[in-house]
């Protein structure tokens, strides 16, 4: 039936609330099969389910629905055991369902049926015996249209052999590409001879580009303008290609080799009949090649980062809020009305006492309100927590591993915007510690661990940040093998000194990766950096530690709030700077004859003057100012004409023409109407490294 857009959206929040207590049931029901509590949680979800899609009209979804309900209802009268098998058909089935409540997606009916079919074989029912039968096929989704302002391009590049002829620079137009987005680029190899017969005039190599832009395909188009009628090319909005339905689900390696015509599925099928890695067995079969694997990771990666972004959007358009904030917020908007008839009055009357009071009282209401009404965007972390039971269950299984996830701090409360972005990031930290960090079973045993491997996932309010861990009891990290492998790769000098604490930070570097063979879940270099990337962008910051044998701790700082920092303003010249006072640890007088470093009670500590930073003009005056600032175990000095004060900063966006402007994380608006550029500490060490000894 038809539903306007209010009812659509409480139709979508039932569905998704209810899919998600399904899921959690399913999960705990794993870790305690006869916990009949849990049983129940799940029957009513279901039904929960098959009832809402019956009042709206959705029969497809209530049948399917009906039939998953009607084998919990033989668990639930004792008929039927809670086993491995049954949980991961209803977790797909729970997948199933979302892919079907979603109107934007393409809904595959014969995995329904295949999940249908399995449930029956599973509880040992006929046809005839069991519940359901008669109900439609699913419907056919309407056709997803591609919304949002940011794309991902699957771009093919054959160029012609006689290309270098014709005064075209193909690695100029990866380079050119790079410059429109988050590009990944892999080259094809398979037309390159042998060295004795390789004609250095010819171009031999193709190019697979995974390109996540906001520019339309005509920018792309463009970049290849001087190549046109010199090659083939094709690009393909990836949105388009895997509209396959269900965001929470990921892309499959297999399916995305098939969808390419790298594999025909014969070969799929005959590949999954084996027990190994699908990407491992493939390259080793000769089914594909190396070039074809990395070029479907790469798009595999990119669809997913796709998924998690449609499924933010989705999330981002309402907010739960307890009615005990609402209720202060009401009060306090009534107290500042009566504030405000107040000055009204004592303006009227001309009594500077009375309005100095009342300006007091202004500011008073104005903190509280701030306060409130930033509270009403807080979230409990937990509920992004329990997202990811149902990736480690994946992952155990994938990697044929046992894997335990234990969470804690789940009331720790952070900003909407944090809570949304902290996605991606945390994902891959648990992949790593689930691929690279958790031993096998076998491995462990023989190391004296218990066989299943533990991840900790928790939360913790510090001063104005989150403190988020991620640590696993896995194998941990070997500096040795990391040094050498950066210094391989090139992003460390064969000669250079790293401090032995920099040493892990490595692992964040782009294109980093101590795996020699690529599979679906490492080896491409780029998961750390993705987490690395998504931490800056939310101005906080990562930290590694690690104890062979013992086991890794990444621990990630998050501001409390993203609207809001308290700062030290600072002037340079006719310009005004804030320093977030989070990364402030002392100011002291600065004398022009000190050294490139300043020694700081036994501690060296580099320092750089912003007005050289910067190019500013002036004098400067006789004497300055050096604040130092610390983030994560770093420490430099920013040298200024003034420290201004303390001020509490309420940031806005820089806007896309400086979003690759390191130095800065946004801009305020002073008492006098003019701006202020707010520095990012972290940003200024990164950029400035070599100049200032950050060493490492």
């Amino acid at each position: 039936m038809p539903l306007d857009d209010a009812t659509r959206e409480l139709f979508r929040e039932e569905v998704h609330e209810n899919l998600a207590e399904l899921e959690s049931a399913l999960l705990e029901l794993e870790d305690e099969p006869t916990n009949r509590e849990n049983v129940d949680r799940v029957f009513r979800a279901l039904h929960t389910v098959k009832g809402v899609g019956a009042m709206f009209g959705h029969d497809d979804i209530a049948m399917f629905a009906h039939e998953v309900e009607g084998t919990f209802a033989r668990v639930r009268e004792g008929r039927l055991a809670v086993s491995h098998e049954l949980l991961d058909l209803t977790l797909a089935a729970r997948d199933h369902l979302l892919s079907l409540f979603d109107e934007r997606a393409e809904a595959d009916p014969a995995r329904g049926e295949e999940i249908v079919a399995r449930l029956r074989v599973l509880c040992g029912a006929t046809d005839d015996s069991c519940p359901g039968d008669d109900a439609p096929p699913p419907q056919e989704a309407p056709c997803p249209e591609i919304c949002g302002e940011t794309f991902s391009y699957r771009i093919r590049f054959r160029p012609d052999e006689g290309l270098f002829a014709s005064g075209v620079d193909p690695l100029g137009l990866m380079a050119d590409l790079a410059e429109l987005g988050e590009c990944v680029v892999v080259a094809r190899t398979g037309r390159i001879p042998p060295l004795s017969e390789l004609d250095p005039e010819l171009c031999l190599l193709g190019w697979d580009v995974v390109l996540t832009t906001d520019r339309g395909e005509d920018a792309i188009r463009d970049v290849f303008i001087f190549a046109d009628g010199l090659g083939e090319l094709t690009i393909e909005v990836l949105e388009a290609v895997h509209a396959d339905g269900d965001d929470e689900v990921q892309p499959r390696l297999g399916d995305i080799l098939v969808e390419r015509g790298d594999i025909s599925e014969d070969d799929l099928r005959s590949a999954l009949g084996e027990h190994r890695r699908l990407g491992e067995l493939l390259t080793d079969s000769g089914r594909v090649s190396d070039d074809q694997l990395r070029s479907a990771l790469a798009e595999q990666e990119a669809v997913r980062s796709v998924k998690s972004r449609r499924r933010q959007e989705a999330d981002s358009s309402s907010i739960r809020v307890s009615a005990d904030k609402l209720d202060d917020l009401v009060s306090l908007v009534g107290e500042l009305a009566i504030v405000q008839a107040q000055i009204t009055q004592a303006a009227t009357d001309g009594s500077r006492h009375h309005l100095a009071r009342l300006s007091e009282e202004l500011e008073r209401l104005s903190s509280r309100l701030r306060e409130r009404t930033l509270s009403v965007r807080m979230l409990p972390i937990g509920h992004m927590f329990s997202r990811f039971r149902r990736l480690v269950h994946d992952l155990s299984n994938e990697l044929d591993k046992h894997i335990e996830l234990e969470t804690f701090g789940a009331e720790t409360e952070v900003d909407k915007t944090v809570f949304e972005r902290m996605g991606d990031p945390l994902v891959h930290l648990i992949r790593n510690c689930a691929d690279h960090g958790i031993e096998s079973p076998e491995v462990r045993a023989s190391a004296g661990k218990p066989e299943a491997g533990r991840i900790r996932l928790g939360a913790a309010h510090a001063g104005g940040e989150v403190r988020i861990i991620v640590e696993d009891d896995g194998r941990g990290m070997d500096s040795s093998r990391i040094l050498a492998r950066a210094r391989e790769m090139g992003i460390v000098g064969a000669e250079a000194e790293v401090k032995s604490a920099d040493v892990l930070s490595l692992i964040f570097e782009p294109g980093f990766s101590t795996m020699n063979e690529v599979t679906n879940l490492s080896g491409r270099g780029v998961g750390m950096d993705v987490v690395r990337r998504g931490i800056d962008s939310l101005r906080g910051s990562v930290e590694v530690e690690s104890t062979p044998g013992g086991g890794t701790r990444f621990t990630l700082r998050i501001p409390l709030t993203l609207a809001i920092i308290e700062g030290l303003q600072v002037q340079v010249g006719g310009e005004f700077y804030v320093i977030p006072l989070a990364s402030v640890q002392e100011c002291l007088e600065f004398s022009p004859r000190q050294a490139q470093v300043l020694d700081i009670r036994g501690q060296i500590i580099p320092w750089v003057r912003l007005r050289e930073v910067f190019g500013l003009d002036g004098t400067r005056p006789s004497v300055e100012q050096i604040v130092v600032a610390g983030v994560e175990n770093r420490r430099m000095g920013i040298v200024v004409d003034r420290v201004v004060g303390e001020h509490q900063t309420v940031i806005r966006s820089l806007g896309r023409l400086y979003r690759d402007v390191r130095a800065f994380s946004g801009a305020t608006v002073r008492v006098d109407g003019s701006m202020a550029l707010i520095l990012d500490v972290q940003g200024l060490m990164r950029t400035l490294r070599p100049e200032v000894g950050m060493g490492g």
